[in-house]
């Protein structure tokens, strides 16, 4: 079952990036960055099982932000694909600070909603610091690789789209775990949790690959 949910996440998903752009053009993208952003920072905390591999449900969502910025690539400019990334992680820290600050309120007597939020919205400011900086380094240098092959082949889209996307999703995925669970578990324990996200994502990453290419056509 959950297979099936997860490629039905990702064609609605990948789907609702290209609507976007083809309603709002590159401020849609604008928007689902944002969007995107917060609410892979709520579906991340749900683990599932996909095969015998555990992962999260904001693989998904992340991985939407490379597709985004790829569009913006393709069909607008470097710098505004660059921009969208600057929104996007104001967002995360905005979504961030807004749910900590509202933590601290003293809940009434007849709230019955508090510790649901304490558990969805409870950070390790080391796992989040180490998210939110692998997020914008591996989107950065997604868009740097992915205008780099662009000049260098420029009918090659789905090259350019797959190469960028996927070897920035691996160094995300070493780096970040590195950075967060390092001194909690052991090496080989980092190494087998990164190299298990980065498979999932890998093929996330060739899905999205279609969806890059009917944005294009529908200019």
């Amino acid at each position: 079952m959950n297979i099936l949910l997860g490629f039905i996440n990702i064609i609605v998903t990948f789907t609702l990036v290209v609507l976007i752009e083809k309603l709002f053009k590159k401020e849609g993208l604008y928007v689902w960055l944002s969007i995107a952003t917060i609410l892979a920072n709520l579906t991340v905390c749900k683990m599932i099982d996909v095969f015998s591999f555990t992962t999260s449900l904001g693989n998904v969502l992340f991985a939407s932000t490379f597709l985004a910025t790829d569009i913006m690539s393709e069909k607008y400019s470097k710098q505004d694909a660059k921009k969208g990334v600057y929104l996007s992680i104001f967002s995360g820290i905005t979504f961030i600070i807004i749910t900590q600050l509202t933590l601290l309120f003293i809940p009434s007597n007849d709230d019955v909603v508090n510790e649901s939020m304490k558990n969805l919205f409870s950070i390790s400011i080391r796992t989040i610091s180490a998210s939110m900086l692998m997020f914008f380094i591996s989107n950065m240098l997604d868009i740097h690789i992915y205008n780099k092959l662009k000049e260098k082949y420029p009918n090659k889209l789905w090259f350019r789209n797959n190469l960028s996307t996927i070897l920035c999703n691996c160094i995300e995925n070493y780096f970040f775990n590195t950075l967060a669970f390092l001194g909690i578990f052991s090496i080989p324990v980092i190494i087998s949790i990164a190299t298990t996200t980065t498979i999932i994502e890998i093929v996330i990453a060739l899905c999205d690959t279609p969806f890059l290419y009917i944005s294009k056509k529908l200019n």
